[in-house]
């Protein structure tokens, strides 16, 4: 297997004489790994996955899938032996060993630096603050005491969050008053610090999709709403309607900010909370730093979707348009539901809906777990309800049966 090498503008990717397209090796076997394989394909690029365990989703459909615990070096480290460029299904891989793994030579798209802003939220909200960009009040909190303290101080309920580890909702809890904070006690012996934030009133949820290369090129999507139900992001709606076009305008700023002064590579997401009269118009959220739920949109609403973008990121190529291909598009996710064979119910959702394009993600149903998500491209004359209902009627179709 040919060495770990960083990919070099105006050179070959891969051997000479061997292979000429780039090999890019993604840690984590999810469905954001098994939708950058039909862009890796297209564009004719070798994708390689670390799999948690021989049945995650992104094994059936890449042909280099070697199992391995991507908290361990010495996998990580004989995995990238075979790879151009290594990236990231999601952003758990310890940071140790990924400054391990570029002292070595390896090619790690995005840089640890940048990455543990998305991996730890008080880090996160501290180069918020450090770049004067709207962050809501926050402390890093040690003991219900200080809970309390903050509380008393920015008005209750509060929300305590997990620094590390947490997503789609878990590992934050709602406190309304100290009494709730002395509650949450138990949460200090998992994890210490903790993060503690305001509670933001806010009207709707956005995001701010960007990708960076490596030598600074950046591009921004439309901002799009984010309809977040029970922690779990539902659908997306891009362009976020109604949005002023000066919080548009300060919100994608913001994002390509962050990207540009944190060094990110790759995909970011800035998932973000709007408030009207709250200057500038909204708050910081979180960051994630790989193609992110709030962008399946792009992959068939997009001129460049952020699947081919990540990839073209991490391997220092120009980017793509990312303009939107309808006045509105809509994202629909389903979860898990009544319906086991989600085959069965294809005719009836592809026949009721047949501007809807599904994307399953393989993986088998449970109640509640995110499995796939459906993509409708509005016509001129579409007002956002109708291609909101158009997705919802596909999503569901599926999801409960016809």
């Amino acid at each position: 297997m040919k060495q770990a090498q960083k990919p070099r503008t105006g050179e070959s990717f891969g051997t000479l004489g061997t292979v000429t397209f780039p090999v890019i090796g993604v840690v984590g076997g999810g469905q954001l790994a098994r939708m950058m394989a039909p862009a890796a394909v297209a564009l004719g690029f070798e994708l390689r996955v670390l799999a948690e365990a021989p049945d995650v989703c992104a094994v059936p459909v890449v042909a280099t899938a070697p199992v391995g615990d991507y908290k361990d070096l010495e996998t990580l480290r004989s995995f990238a032996r075979g790879v151009d460029v290594l990236t990231f299904d999601h952003e758990h891989v310890p940071n140790g060993h990924l400054q391990a793994l570029i002292a070595e030579g390896v090619n790690v798209q995005p840089r640890p630096d940048a990455l543990v802003n998305a991996q730890d939220k008080l880090v996160m909200r501290a180069a918020i603050e450090r770049l004067g960009l709207p962050n809501p009040a926050w402390a890093a909190v040690s003991s219900p005491a200080e809970i309390a303290a903050f509380g008393d101080t920015h008005g209750w309920p509060v929300v305590l969050k997990m620094p590390r580890g947490g997503y789609d909702g878990k590992g934050v809890k709602v406190l309304r008053s100290a009494a709730d904070a002395d509650a949450a006690a138990d949460w200090f012996e998992a994890m210490s610090p903790l993060l503690v934030e305001e509670m933001v009133a806010f009207s709707r949820e956005l995001s701010a999709l960007v990708a960076r290369t490596p030598s600074g090129e950046a591009r921004a999507w439309p901002v799009a709403e984010s309809v977040q139900v029970d922690g779990v992001c539902d659908e997306v709606i891009a362009p976020a309607p109604g949005l002023p076009t000066e919080v548009e305008a300060a919100a994608e700023a913001a994002a390509l900010r962050i990207a540009n002064e944190l060094g990110v590579t790759g995909v970011m997401a800035a998932e973000l909370f709007e408030t009207p009269g709250r200057a500038p118009g909204f708050l910081i959220n979180e960051l994630a730093m790989r193609p992110h739920n709030t962008g399946h949109w792009t992959m068939d609403g997009s001129v460049t979707g952020q699947f081919e973008q990540h990839l073209r990121a991490v391997l220092d190529l120009p980017l793509g348009a990312t303009s939107a291909l309808g006045s509105i598009v809509v994202m629909k996710n389903f979860l898990g539901g009544a319906n086991q064979d989600l085959f069965s119910a294809y005719p009836a959702a592809l026949a009721a809906e047949p501007t809807a394009k599904v994307h399953s993600y393989g993986k088998s149903v449970r109640p509640g777990r995110k499995i796939g998500h459906v993509n409708v491209i509005g016509s001129p004359n579409d007002d956002v309800a109708a291609v909101r209902a158009r997705a919802t009627t596909a999503a569901n179709i599926i999801k409960d049966g016809a």
